[in-house]
């Protein structure tokens, strides 16, 4: 599905606009600042750190490679996935200590995506009991960082103890049409769609 840039304005066809706050979650290092800036169409923001040594015995940096930064606050970035349906973007810092924050970025979101790590599934438990808490429809998205292990994303639904009406979908963060099939997916579910655990 191609995207139309949104100009901020009604629908050209004289729909309504429909716009939706989306927030991403997940654990820390699990791509949620990839996934937003893979997707946006309007450059990003991000509010990401250098890790320091204020850090070490917070910050499990167990299987994350490279990793030099983390986020602080929060991504933003946007999507218009129709002529009629523009997402706005935030991504939520990952780690429990940032968690306070988690409510004020939520506040009047209609979906949320659930970024997961196979590697460090644990991880992303926080996320999803916090949106069945909060009673936001979200889809987990399993990201599929090179050299992971792969799983069957209704493994993954079981080990998470999900909803069958959670979808539970394959991605790669860095593909900006893996990413759009995630949000497709989500929006899909908001709307009432079939929902369920499916592979993309």
């Amino acid at each position: 599905m191609a995207s139309v840039p949104f100009d901020g304005t009604s629908s050209g066809t004289g729909g309504e606009l429909a716009p939706f706050k989306i927030v991403i979650g997940g654990g820390f290092g699990a791509g949620k600042t990839t996934f937003v800036h893979a997707i946006s169409e309007v450059r990003p923001l991000h509010t990401e750190e250098a890790l320091s040594t204020a850090s070490i015995g917070f910050d499990d940096l167990t299987d994350l490679g490279a990793k030099r930064t983390t986020t602080v606050a929060l991504d933003y970035g946007r999507i218009t996935l129709t002529e009629r349906v523009v997402l706005f973007l935030f991504g939520l810092p990952g780690q429990e200590r940032f968690s306070f924050m988690w409510d004020e970025f939520s506040y009047g979101a209609l979906g949320a995506v659930v970024l997961a790590d196979v590697r460090r599934l644990d991880d992303c438990f926080a996320s999803v009991n916090y949106f069945e808490k909060l009673q936001v429809p979200f889809v987990v998205a399993l990201n599929c960082f090179d050299g992971a292990p792969k799983y069957d994303p209704e493994e993954v639904s079981a080990a998470l103890d999900l909803d069958p009406s959670v979808p539970t979908v394959l991605c790669d963060a860095r593909d900006p049409s893996s990413v759009r099939d995630v949000l497709i997916a989500l929006v899909e579910n908001i709307s009432g769609g079939s929902g369920g655990t499916e592979s993309r």
